[in-house]
Order: structure tokens, then sequence, then C-alpha cells
């Protein structure tokens, strides 16, 4: 397939604001905060319904004008005849297929909000389909395309200039429940899902699906169109609802997946009574089942991720993964509705499953060390997308029956090829209650065993997030190898990959076995004669952060050098600053005044700010003040407690960045910062 691009249509005209894939220089093949940011970032993959072409998206960001863009590219099925469809300075996002393989369907703020737009593959007959005063966020078509699901924000409670419209330049925001920020925004907007016909050319009476009651579907802050589905006979649109507010949200996990009826307008709860997350519903292509993602417990946000399906005739559910002791995630069925493909990590590293329905029987398809994080059906191959700690995001051709991957979009080829990438080992390591513990160990790239290399002791996040084969774009393992540093990343009690009993051993316990677990992978890796153990360093994100801070009071001088970013520093005041409350109960058991709970009372001795008495070593504090989940003043109280006990201190504060650093300037000050700091105290 040879795709001839329309200039004109595709927005090709001399514009200085396109963003360019970028390739910086790179010396002696070391990568760079630079190079870091030249990758292409993959996203939005789509088979075409013919099962010829493959269609996606990529980002590309420009460190000079500090933002970033998108483009999207069609290739064959076997990677063939790559092509990039689109070259402008508005951003195409969340694009799909239309049914004749022909259409393109995606979302473009070119008239100054994201609206939805149709072109062919070959960039010509672009036109605007909607024309709506509010952002649409995202959308699917009914699959006999009649009509458009979309997603678009609405008004959630009531305004101060509700209440004064003569107060209209006011910014007082006037608060009386809870869930009045959530992870980087004061939530004054919820997403909402609308259904509207579409004859091929516009939509007309759109109506929202909740009908104006004050939930968000789908559930901030991270769903997306995943967490909704058309059945293959365009009646039904299934889902994803927390049908609460305020105190009862900040509270709960609890959401359900509901269907609404386009005929009736009847929207029924098909998942009532389960307990914990249920979201993400697929319908199977006969439209006889759902099959979706659950988990059991109210208030556990990393509950197992159960496979469950709905018999959709009969009403029954069924746990397909109950004798699956891993998560089960990213759901796709098979073109012949007979099994699901999904993928889920075991041992730190994620591969592709198959679920039959007919026996529950799980298969495992693929093996290797990478991460596997999307798959879909294409016939006699599945396509997929993978990356690991070497390697970023890129689409795989793979084979059903054998598991074998072949890359299609080779979107980084360039750029990996002057790069010198360190080694990556898989270490078993054994911990005090003489468990064995996985720890990968980074190399630099050209390491040499006869020499001393100073060594950092990664503390992953969550607190149950998997150290598994990732690839970031700030904690980036090979970055931090390719600075001279071995990094030792253990996956520690509390999670994933290692069966329910190791992923729950953290709840309500964070000064403990976990804790030690750090120790001893820094103390088994130090032992070898290329560590420098005089020059540890110990870093860290979230809970991470948590743990160096905590670290930072009890490692007997092990470590020469702290970096805390975003973390958890006093934990009573964590109890009562964050806005999920479902996590600190979970996770601390309760509240700090609560003196009869003894798991609370645990953690709360166990608070970091406690122990500042015992800090001596230099720290270097990261924080973003719209991080609404952990706020900047729990890094701001660290930083001013290491200057006020003489400990060396630099902070790092970000005002416009959250949880993470998004900006790319702020990204090359974070790494920057990151690496100045680390040199000073354990280069010297």
């Amino acid at each position: 397939m040879a795709v001839a691009l329309n200039a004109a249509s595709c927005g090709i005209a001399e514009d200085t604001s396109i963003i360019e894939k970028q390739h910086p220089k790179i010396e002696n093949g070391i990568m760079t905060p630079e190079a870091l940011w030249a990758f292409g970032r993959i996203g939005d993959v789509q088979v075409s319904p013919d099962g010829k072409h493959v269609l996606y998206s990529v980002s590309y960001y420009s460190i000079a004008e500090n933002k970033g863009n998108s483009e999207l590219f069609v290739m064959d099925i076997d990677g063939t005849h790559k092509k990039q469809i689109t070259h402008t300075a508005t951003r195409e996002a969340a694009a799909k297929w239309m049914n004749d393989s022909k259409h393109i369907a995606f979302l473009c703020s070119e008239t100054g909000t994201m609206q939805l737009w149709i072109m062919q593959i070959d960039c010509s007959e672009r036109r605007q389909v909607t024309d709506r005063e509010t952002d649409i966020n995202d959308f699917a078509f009914s699959p006999d395309e009649s009509k458009l699901l979309f997603i678009s924000d609405v008004k959630y409670g009531e305004r101060t200039v509700d209440k004064y419209p003569d107060l209209d330049k006011a910014s007082g925001i006037i608060v009386n429940d809870l869930m009045y920020k959530h992870w980087d925004e004061w939530v004054q907007t919820v997403p909402h899902p609308f259904v509207a016909e579409f004859d091929g050319k516009t939509i007309a009476n759109a109506e929202d699906i909740l009908e104006g009651e004050p939930y968000e579907s789908p559930m901030k802050p991270f769903g997306g169109i995943e967490q909704l589905a058309w059945s293959p006979d365009s009646k039904t649109i299934a889902y994803t609802c927390r049908k609460k507010t305020g105190k009862e949200y900040a509270l709960s996990t609890n959401s359900d997946i509901y269907f609404y009826h386009t005929d009736s307008g009847k929207t029924e709860n098909m998942t009532q009574g389960m307990m914990g997350y249920d979201q993400n519903p697929v319908f199977s292509p006969d439209g006889n089942w759902m099959a979706w993602e659950s988990m059991e417990r109210d208030g556990y946000e990393s509950d197992k991720s159960r496979l469950f399906l709905l018999n959709i005739k009969t009403g029954e559910k069924k746990d397909l993964s109950a004798n699956f002791d891993q998560n089960s995630n990213s759901l796709a069925w098979s073109k012949d509705s007979k099994s699901i493909y999904f993928v889920s990590c075991w041992h730190a590293v994620t591969n592709i499953y198959r679920a039959n329905i007919a026996d529950g029987k799980i298969t495992q398809i693929t093996k290797g060390v990478q991460d596997y994080g999307f798959v879909q059906d294409a016939g006699n191959k599945l396509i997929a997308v993978y990356h690991s700690m070497s390697k970023p995001d890129e689409v795989y051709s793979v084979n059903p029956k054998t598991g074998k991957a072949t890359e299609l979009s080779f979107e980084n080829k360039d750029l990996l090829s002057e790069i010198k990438m360190g080694k990556v080992e898989e270490r078993w390591i054994e911990t005090t209650d003489k468990k064995q513990m996985l720890t990968w160990v980074i190399y630099p790239p050209d390491f040499d065993p006869n020499k001393k290399y100073p060594t950092l002791l990664y503390c992953e996040g969550g607190p149950q997030s998997t150290v598994s084969q990732f690839w970031s774009y700030r904690w980036n393992f090979q970055m931090m190898a390719a600075n001279g540093y071995i990094v030792v990343a253990p996956n520690r009690r509390g999670l994933p990959g290692f069966g329910k009993e190791w992923l729950e051993e953290i709840s309500g316990d964070y000064g403990g076995q976990n804790m030690k677990d750090y120790l001893s992978a820094i103390d088994a890796v130090s032992k070898e004669p290329y560590v420098d153990k005089d020059h540890l360093g110990c870093v860290g994100a979230s809970y991470g952060g948590f743990s160096v801070y905590w670290l930072a009071g009890h490692h007997n001088k092990r470590f020469k050098a702290f970096i805390a970013h975003d973390g958890m520093f006093n934990l009573p005041q964590q109890y009562l600053e964050t806005e999920e409350m479902w996590f600190v109960n979970w996770d601390l058991g309760g509240a700090y005044w609560d003196k009869a709970n003894a798991i609370a009372q645990r953690s709360y001795a166990n608070s970091p700010h406690l122990f500042v008495d015992k800090w001596d070593t230099p720290i270097l504090v990261i924080h973003g003040e719209k991080d609404y989940r952990i706020l900047a003043s729990q890094g701001m109280a660290a930083f001013n407690a290491a200057v006020l006990r003489g400990v060396p201190a630099e902070m790092l504060i970000f005002p416009d960045e959250n949880h993470w650093v998004l900006k790319p300037q702020n990204g090359i000050l974070w790494q920057r910062t990151f690496f100045d700091w680390l040199d000073k105290w354990l280069k010297n």
C-alpha cells in the first residue's frame, strides 16, 4: 500500500510551529536527557477492520518550544509501506478506523477546541464533524456507524460565580465536601458520555447518558474510552461509573459497569453487589459475552485485577482467573469469540496470555524480558506493543501459536542504533526472612568489572506498582547507567507479579519488611568488587520518595546521598492532605487519631518526620506544586527539616507540575539537577 500525502489537506504549509522528529547529537554512544526527550512515543495503535493496515500515533517533543505534538502513521499489517499521514501544528489524537478501512476518525484542536474530524488515509477529504463549545475527550462509533459515543466534560457543583454573580472575577473556590481536588485539578468539571445520531457527515440529538447525574464516566484521573464499549448490535453501551460524590466518593473504589440501552434510554447495573473496581468492559464479537477487569474489595485500589465474564443471555458471572494468581489487564477478544487475550506481569516481566472461554484454561503466549502493554487479534497474528528497560514502545506482530514477536514500527531505530545500552541483569537475592527477591541490576555501558562504580538503590513508588521492564522518560535506568552508575532495582515486598501474599505484605506495614528488602538488595550487590560501597546513593518517587525519607533515618550510614521526589514525609499530615481517602485508609490502616487501631498506630509510628533527628546525609528534595495526591508541603517540610538540622540539602520545586514532570524543559532541568546532585556527593 502506497499512501500519497495531500499537502493542503494535511496542513503542510510553511508553519514554523510544527514539531519535527528530533535527532540530537550522540557522543560516544552515551544517552543524554536531550536524547531521551527525542524518542518518538507510540500510542493509539489500531488494526484496520479489514486486517490489512495498522494505524498509530507518534508524539514528538521540542525542548526549545517546550511542548509536544502527535502525528498519525499508517503501515501495512506486516510493517511495510509505513507513511506519516499528518504533518500539522495541531495535535491529532485518539485516531480510529472507520468500517471501510479507508477513512480515519480523530480528534483535533485546529478550530480551538478538540473536535471530531474524519479523513481518508491519504489525508484527503479532511473535514470537521462536530462543533461543540467544549472539548471532546475521546469517542467511539457504534459498530454500524449510525451513532457516535463521545466523552465531554460537564459542570460539577456550584461555582463561586453561580452563588455571587457580581463576583465574576473572584478566584476563590467555596468548598463544602471532600474531593474538591483530584490529582492535579480543582474539581469543577467531570467527564460524561454522550450518544448522538450520525448520518455519515454530521451528528445530531446528542444525549447525556448520565442525564445530568453528578458522576464521572470514565473515572478520573486516568480513565479513557476503554472504560466504555459498544455491543456488536449497536444497541447497548457499557460504561464504567462510580456513582458517588464528595466524602462517599473519597472513601470508596466501588465502581460498576452499567448498560445503557439506546432504544429505550434505560440503564441497568450489571455488577451490582461487586464491591471493588469494575471497569474496562469489552463485548465478544458474537455479542454473547462481556468481559471486564474486576477487583474484589472496596477501598483497595491495588487488589488483584480479575478477568470476569458475563453471559449476556443468562446473566451468569464467572471469574476466569480464579486459579490465576496474577493480574489480568488490557483485555482483547479473539475474532471467533472463543478466547480472550490479555497482558499480565509475572516475575517482573509482562507477557501476553490467552484465556479459553469453554474450559477457563489460561495459557502464556509470549516469553522474554519485556513488558507488553497492548494486544489485539488481527486474524492469523496479534498486533501488540511492548517496551523494555533498554527500548521504548514499538509495534510488534506476534505469532499466537509460538509467541514469536517481530518488530514492525521501528520508530526509534536510528536513535537507538547510536546509543549504547547497559547490561540488564536479573538477580535473585535472599531477604531477611529467607525468601527470594528478584532484583534488576543495570550496569553502565562499557562496564569494566575491574573498576569500581558508584551505585544507586532505586525505590519504587505505588507502593504496589511493579519494577518490571518499564521504560521511563524520567526514572530511566539506562540514563542513570549512562551517567556512570550501577542501578539496583529490587522487587521488594508489596509489588505485583509474585503472588497475592508478596503483594499484600506492605499494606499497613510501611516501615516493615519492605524496608528490610531494600537494604537486603543494596547490601548483597555491594559485596561485588566493582561496587564502590563508600559511594552509594538512594533515590525514589512517591512511595519511593517516602522510602528515601524513611531510609534517611534508618540507613546506618550506608548511603552518601539521597533524592526524594514527591514523597510522603509526615504521615499524619498526609492522611488529611490527600484526596483519595480510600488509599490512606487501606494502606495506613486508618486515621491517626484512632488510638485503638494497632495497624494505624504502627503506620504513623513509622512516619519519616519522626526520625529527622537521625538524618546525617545530603538530600535533594523534588516536588510539584500541582501534586494534589501528595502535597508539595510534604517536600518543603522535609527540605526545611534537613536545613534546620544542618544536613546539606537542595530543593527543586515545580509550580506547574503534578505528581510527574511533563514539560520538556522541566524534564531536562529534572535530569540535570538529579545528576548534578549525585555527581557532587558520589563521584568526589
